[in-house]
């Protein structure tokens, strides 16, 4: 079966967006750490949501709905940014407070609203909407039958799961998480600047 579309070019594309540091691998990251595994791979599980459901919106020619109405793309950039930037307070008070709970405190995180986190910050990203959006318009014809569209959007969904449980299985080992233990105060000023940097650029770019 010919899928008249490049794919290892379309993977290589999305896993350098996918692996490459950013808000999502920065929360599950933070909620892996200092919630543990099972957290950590239900906010990656909800990053993969978020990436799936931006994907097929793409395919489906939704993305291209959003970039033709600037307020959808407007509301979804203000959205994003105004996450990001709740997620750099909060990290930013449990830097100068030690007692307060971290982005994934055990006590404060059950297993579901982990998963919600990843999907509200992957579903509030507009640079998902570009990325998705550029990836189907110039990687995949525009008269591309649907199992090739269906290919495309497994295989990347495949591979985003693959990388971003990586990073949850990775971040929440017994070695990383005893180090993280000694570096907890510094690990979480980073995540604030990290987030409100992110918050910055969002609120900022130029996304049309």
């Amino acid at each position: 079966m010919s899928l008249a579309v490049n794919l290892p070019i379309i993977l290589s594309a999305a896993f350098i967006a996918t692996a490459s540091p950013g808000p999502a691998t920065l929360g599950i990251a933070s909620m892996s750490v200092g919630a543990g595994r099972r957290r950590g791979v239900a906010m990656a599980l909800g990053v993969v949501t978020g990436s799936l459901a931006w994907s097929a919106a793409a395919a489906l020619g939704l993305g291209a709905v959003m970039l033709a109405n600037a307020w959808l793309l407007e509301a979804v950039r203000y959205a994003g940014a105004g996450y990001l930037f709740y997620l750099a307070v909060k990290s930013a008070w449990s830097a100068f407070h030690p007692q307060a709970p971290t982005l994934g405190a055990t006590d404060v995180v059950t297993t579901g609203e982990a998963y919600r986190k990843g999907l509200l910050l992957h579903l509030t990203n507009p640079k998902a909407i570009l990325f998705f959006g550029a990836l189907y318009s110039v990687g995949v014809p525009s008269d591309a039958p649907s199992i090739t569209l269906l290919v495309v959007i497994l295989a990347v969904g495949l591979q985003s799961t693959l990388i971003f449980l990586t990073y949850a299985l990775l971040f929440s080992s017994g070695t990383v998480a005893r180090g993280f233990a000694r570096i907890r105060r510094m690990f979480d000023g980073l995540l604030a600047v990290a987030f409100g940097y992110a918050s910055f650029k969002v609120l900022t770019a130029h996304l049309r």
